[in-house]
């Protein structure tokens, strides 16, 4: 619980825990975030990490001169292609024993759910999913598990990972220099993740009303 806390308190202070690291670590700070884009799109473990509020937050920063806009939408991208690549490979490499196993460090739910938007929506799945948190860790990794060509998978790959870092990037950028922006950057982190939530609550609310439906009909046929 103490961690789920500390999770939450920096993705909500994101701007501050930025700050410190921006000030610490000088340029290092762009590995930094590559390993955190990375691990929260290439590991299934680690769906927890920061990852549309980092992109906004460090796209802010760079409005404000502390960052390179260019070199941060490459080496993002470049963290979010190779993670999803990762991924894949692990997904392909553990095959359906993933939805066999009853591991803690993966949540079956999140696997589940994932395999559903998949059936959905198919390929662009991969495409989508990088706008969707917990689904955006988990989709490359089922897309290895499943049928998918790597060739095809590699084509939403780019595309969603390519559109996922500019779109976000360039929105903090293009408000990191106005004053109610600066003043609110608190509110406007949550009111963003907050909407990246909205496809996940419509799927579980849906998907709750159709299995209702069909205990319903079960019952009074």
């Amino acid at each position: 619980m103490e961690y789920l806390l500390k999770a939450i308190d920096i993705i909500i202070h994101l701007d501050k825990y930025l700050q410190i690291i921006i000030s610490g670590y000088g340029l290092w700070v762009y590995l930094i975030l590559f390993l955190i884009v990375f691990c929260e799109t290439g590991f299934v473990v680690t769906p927890f990490l920061p990852g549309d509020s980092l992109l906004f937050a460090a796209g802010a920063f760079a409005a404000v001169g502390q960052l390179n806009i260019l070199w941060l939408i490459l080496l993002l991208f470049l963290a979010a292609f190779l993670g999803d690549t990762v991924n894949y490979w692990i997904g392909h490499y553990v095959g359906d024993r993933a939805f066999e196993s009853h591991s803690r460090f993966i949540k079956k739910e999140y696997l589940d759910r994932t395999q559903k938007f998949y059936e959905k929506h198919g390929g662009k799945t991969i495409f989508l999913a990088r706008f969707i948190p917990i689904i955006r860790t988990f989709a490359p990794f089922v897309a290895g598990i499943g049928t998918m060509r790597y060739g095809r998978f590699l084509m939403f790959n780019v595309a969603g990972g390519f559109v996922w870092v500019v779109s976000f990037s360039l929105f903090g950028y293009y408000l990191g220099n106005l004053p109610f922006f600066r003043k609110n950057f608190s509110l406007i982190v949550i009111i963003i993740i907050l909407i990246s939530t909205v496809p996940i609550a419509y799927e579980i609310l849906r998907s709750r009303f159709q299995n209702k439906s069909k205990t319903a009909e079960v019952i009074d046929p």
